[in-house]
């Protein structure tokens, strides 16, 4: 499977260059998200299991997890090649794919990747390797032992003193490294291009995920709001009024209310946040915060009281926000749909569910997923520079804790949000909890 004619297919420049060049033990593109990095990969993938086919050793597909290979590899090579010569992986990991059993496994953790322990690599591609856990990497090193044994890989970059820009920097090694930006991708419309920069503009993502640097994360995290929050300000009316600075919703165009409740543990305070979605996830509002501090700091606040400042937040934001259709005292429908609790203390969960599902027996309270905080963060990010983020003046406390949010100086290795009591990363948590579960929906492309 050679390069024959390849400079008639839509490819870039770059993309080309890649094909044609890249022979060498590791082969690895770093850059933008939809830069086309990763596209030429479907093309290579093959070119180098044919190359190998009757030679020792195996053939490896690493990513974060099975999941992620699945979406961002093997469905892709199946829509291009059909799926008689790419099939799916089973119960063992094994996918079929151009006359070779190629091994899927997910490098977060040592263990996923112990199929391969011991074993000669003669080829392994790479998805998302910055996620990589650094171990994995190191062993993956090891089994690629063979004359012709080589790797592709692409990834995002991320901090500078991570491990694979370490490796990366070692002119010693047999390495072939092309660096994209996203203007090198000739085949995005002009305006996707220019609303994505809008959207990462003054934030560590735009270095990153828009020229391809690897950069560290510093200051302000929510940069454009921290400036401007007046920017973002919005008021839910009954009726919208013609002559206003602020931007309008009508209570009746909030489809989906939910709550998030972080429980900020001894000493600390508690917050709630309660968040609104226009219809197709188009804006998030951040209706009305709260933030509930112990009177004194050698006292916690109990689970009574808390159920109660609760199902009173509660109450306060079905009164000012909700749309409700009455039968008589039964209520047949309340846009306030859910609570999501910090599912690391499950007694005080336990409690608020039983007390909202007596008070409100409508409202679901279900556990907080949790999802990765930086993911989280970008979603938050993106959502504010897309003009899809409003919050209303009711939000006091979250409005603080978005203006004061930091990264970490002190931590070198990875990207970490400040949590040392100085901000209200409560506040934050607490937001998040009522949009983790829909980040791909409101932002297509978080976690790629």
């Amino acid at each position: 499977m050679g390069s024959k004619g390849l400079c008639d297919m839509p490819f870039s420049d770059k993309q080309q260059e890649f094909f044609q060049n890249a022979n060498h033990r590791w082969n690895i593109k770093v850059g933008a998200t939809r830069s086309g990095k990763t596209y030429m990969d479907y093309y290579v993938i093959p070119k180098r299991i044919r190359a190998r086919v009757g030679k020792e050793g195996l053939v490896a597909i690493l990513g974060v997890s099975k999941g992620t290979i699945q979406r961002n590899i093997i469905e892709p090579l199946q829509r291009i090649w059909g799926t008689n010569l790419v099939g799916d992986i089973n119960s063992q990991n094994i996918c079929p794919m151009f006359g070779e059993d190629v091994y899927c496994l997910g490098a977060e953790k040592v263990s996923q990747v112990s199929k391969i322990r011991g074993s000669s690599l003669k080829y392994c591609y790479g998805d998302e390797v910055v996620d990589w856990n650094q171990d994995v990497f190191n062993m993956l090193k090891s089994r690629l032992d063979k004359p012709y044994s080589c790797f592709d890989g692409s990834c995002n970059p991320e901090h500078p003193t991570h491990w694979l820009k370490e490796f990366l920097d070692n002119d010693e090694l047999d390495i072939y490294l092309q660096r994209y930006t996203i203007f090198d991708n000739p085949f995005l419309p002009e305006e996707f291009v220019q609303q994505l920069c809008k959207e990462y503009e003054g934030t560590i993502y735009y270095d990153r995920l828009i020229l391809g640097l690897w950069k560290r994360a510093e200051g302000a995290i929510y940069k454009r709001f921290a400036d401007n929050p007046d920017k973002f300000r919005c008021e839910v009316v009954d009726e919208l009024t013609m002559e206003t600075d602020i931007k309008q919703f009508r209570k009746d165009d909030i489809v989906s209310i939910e709550i998030g409740l972080d429980f900020g543990g001894n000493q600390s305070g508690h917050s709630f946040v309660a968040r609104g979605y226009t219809d197709d996830y188009r804006e998030v509002i951040a209706l009305k915060s709260k933030r509930i501090m112990a009177k004194d700091e050698n006292e916690d606040i109990d689970s009574n009281t808390l159920d109660r400042l609760f199902c009173e937040f509660v109450q306060e934001v079905i009164d000012k926000y909700a749309v409700i259709v009455r039968r008589g005292d039964y209520v047949e429908y309340c846009n306030v749909e859910s609570v999501y609790y910090d599912n690391a203390e499950t007694v005080l969960g336990n409690s608020i569910r039983n007390a909202v599902e007596k008070k409100y027996p409508w409202v679901s309270v279900r556990k907080a997923k949790k999802k990765t905080i930086n993911d989280r963060i970008r979603c938050t990010v993106k959502l504010m520079g897309a003009g899809r983020f409003f919050i209303t003046d009711d939000c006091e406390s979250l409005e603080t804790a978005l203006s004061d949010a930091v990264w970490n100086k002190e931590v070198k290795e990875k990207d970490e949000r400040l949590d040392d009591g100085s901000t209200d990363i409560d506040s934050l948590d607490a937001f998040e909890y009522t949009i983790e579960r829909d980040m791909k929906e409101l932002i297509q492309d978080v976690g790629e």
